[in-house]
């Protein structure tokens, strides 16, 4: 994929995230929601870093297993339960995802949930990739 991030001087400094990322590529991976499910099925860490790093370790086992890599992620929405407690977290967070997933930033919106499908999970991504 190529992808050409874009962060217009007219808005504000795109901390963490792209403001719009144009994507060329061929292959187009819709990924489903993630938390911090282990492989069996039970939600791993008590704390929202914990449960983050583990969603973001599963969204990119999944894109990895179609062919991609974290660059290729053109899009990615984070559902947290506590938009208060994500806040406070995100240098944490954003240590994370750069530890991950590098400093290419996708288009990306957080958004507070009531909760997510496991009453444990506290943070859910999800996205999509464009691959070459």
């Amino acid at each position: 994929m190529t992808a050409e991030r874009v962060n217009p001087p007219e808005l504000s400094p795109a901390t963490g995230f792209s403001h719009a990322v144009v994507a060329t590529g061929s292959r187009v991976v819709f990924l489903a929601g993630q938390t911090a499910l282990d492989s069996g099925g039970k939600v791993a860490g008590d704390t929202l870093p914990g449960q983050f790093e583990r969603a973001l370790t599963n969204l990119l086992t999944a894109l990895r297993a179609a062919g991609g890599s974290p660059a290729d992620l053109a899009r990615v929405t984070v559902y947290a339960t506590d938009i208060a407690a994500y806040r406070a977290h995100a240098p944490e967070l954003g240590g994370i995802w750069r530890r991950l997933a590098g400093r290419d930033y996708p288009a990306m919106a957080v958004v507070q949930v009531v909760r997510l499908w496991d009453e444990e999970a506290m943070v859910e991504l999800d996205g999509f990739a464009v691959l070459p």
